[in-house]
């Protein structure tokens, strides 16, 4: 996964999408509690597969791994939230989700991979 890291560029791609997010979160909808939880989460599955993409052994980079899979998950939450409670207008909360699903499945795949290999 270190080499040309498809999963670390979608992650990438994706915080820009929750940065804008939230900044229109924050200036049109003068949102600003959970849009920054948004901000938070939605950034950092990004910034542990680069601290995974640094580990010192396999258990480090399962370790951030599992971190990046954890903030999806909760991305996926606040996505949530706000949409159910009209904050993001149901068209972008789908491509949202959808593109926080499709990295939940990347790392838990991963994830699978890197703990089996680490139990041998």
């Amino acid at each position: 996964m270190k080499e040309d890291n498809i999963t670390y560029k979608k992650a990438y791609v994706f915080a820009i999408e929750i940065v804008n997010a939230c900044k229109n979160l924050t200036q049109d909808k003068k949102e600003y509690v959970l849009s920054k939880q948004l901000l938070r989460s939605g950034t950092s599955i990004g910034a542990n597969i680069a601290e995974a993409n640094g580990g010192i052994s396999n258990a480090d980079f399962s370790a951030k791994i599992s971190i990046a899979y954890k903030e999806a998950l909760e991305t996926k939450y606040w996505l949530s939230l706000l949409k159910d409670t009209g904050y993001i207008e149901e068209n972008k909360y789908e491509i949202l989700f959808e593109q926080t699903d499709e990295l939940c499945k990347i790392l838990f795949s991963i994830l699978k991979k890197t703990r089996i290999h680490n139990n041998k």
